[in-house]
């Protein structure tokens, strides 16, 4: 990449980059001819900031809304940090313009491409992590997500079509609901509903309707999964 594509790429992220090889391998492509452009593509970026991405959000949202439950929290970060919001970070910083593509992924429209552009932005992430610290890569993230932070609330779709969403991506089967127990009179019942998925721990949950008692149970098992992707993270 040349100065003057670096300098604008500067502005728009917000960071002058003391190593530009890091900016560089973030942008790389792994269609791209590395026997002719030496180091790295994106991938090992892209990993690092995913979890940066993830740090940043979740504390946001911990701050943002004091008055959240954990269920509430979960739903609300899974909107933040799927990949079609972290492309649509990445084309509101017109990233697609500065991606290393090699020619074949070029001629297909690779740099519209969600997956593509999703990669890259958390690999842009992880390099502004890299060379500018936490502060540097929170400060991108704040300025390109805040209209989706803003909205996310509203935007949060129902726990129970998140969870099967989400279901969904890691090929499994759908989630299954099971009524536990149903107490107190008629008049004000109190349901309890377990969700079980595959490979993720049952979940169970409280309400005065069956569909209520569904979704608790449906934000107990996002909350779950969110907590064991963020401990599998630190270690």
């Amino acid at each position: 990449m040349n100065d003057q594509k670096f300098s604008e790429l500067y502005l728009l992220l917000g960071h002058e980059f003391a190593h530009p090889a890091l900016l560089e391998e973030a942008l790389s492509h792994p269609s791209l001819d590395r026997r002719r452009h030496g180091g790295r593509d994106y991938q090992r970026l892209e990993f690092l900031g995913d979890r940066v991405l993830g740090l940043v959000i979740s504390t946001a949202l911990y701050r943002d809304d004091s008055g959240a439950d954990e269920g509430s929290l979960a739903v609300r970060f899974n909107t933040l940090v799927r990949r079609e919001t972290v492309a649509d970070a990445a084309r509101l910083l017109g990233l697609g313009a500065y991606i290393l593509l090699g020619r074949s992924e070029e001629q297909q429209g690779g740099r519209d491409k969600s997956a593509i552009l999703a990669d890259v932005c958390e690999a842009v992430l992880g390099a502004l992590y890299l060379d500018g610290g936490l502060a540097v890569a929170e400060a991108f993230v704040l300025r390109y997500w805040a209209e989706f932070m803003a909205n996310s609330s509203s935007a949060a779709k129902d726990p129970k079509t998140e969870l099967q969403e989400l279901i969904q991506r890691r090929d499994g089967k759908p989630p299954r609901y099971q009524v536990l127990a149903r107490n107190g009179p008629d008049h004000a019942p109190c349901f309890t509903v377990e969700v079980r998925a595959d490979g993720i721990e049952p979940a169970s949950g409280q309400g005065g309707s069956l569909q209520e008692a569904e979704k608790e149970a449906a934000k107990a098992m996002l909350a779950s999964v969110d907590t064991h992707v963020h401990k599998a993270s630190k270690g």
